[in-house]
């Protein structure tokens, strides 16, 4: 099933994401090819489907799963997130669960 999220107000957001992905990846010293940084944004489309989400917060999700990828994150981290972000009710829950994932500081 392929979901898509439209940003009218943005009609280049695909491309602009998906370029910042190529671009992110490379100087992260792991540049990824076209599919990887489709698969990424197709599962980034698919986690936010539940919502409408801004595009600022797409791209945090997208660049979140990248960092996965090319840090190769354990398959139970990743999921765990992937659950928790289809978990959330609004965007604003999203933003909340990135925000918790880099925090630093100890609880």
């Amino acid at each position: 099933m392929f979901n898509h999220i439209s940003h009218e107000q943005e009609p280049d957001f695909d491309s602009s994401i998906q370029e910042s992905l190529k671009q992110l990846s490379a100087q992260l010293g792991s540049p990824l090819d076209e599919t990887s940084v489709m698969q990424i944004y197709q599962n980034t489309s698919d986690l936010l489907s539940h919502l409408s989400p801004s595009p600022l917060t797409f791209a945090r999700v997208a660049g979140t799963l990248l960092v996965y990828q090319v840090q190769n994150t354990e398959s139970e981290e990743i999921k765990w997130f992937n659950t928790q972000v289809k978990q959330c009710l609004n965007e604003e829950e999203v933003e909340e669960l990135i925000e918790s994932i880099y925090r630093t500081d100890a609880l």
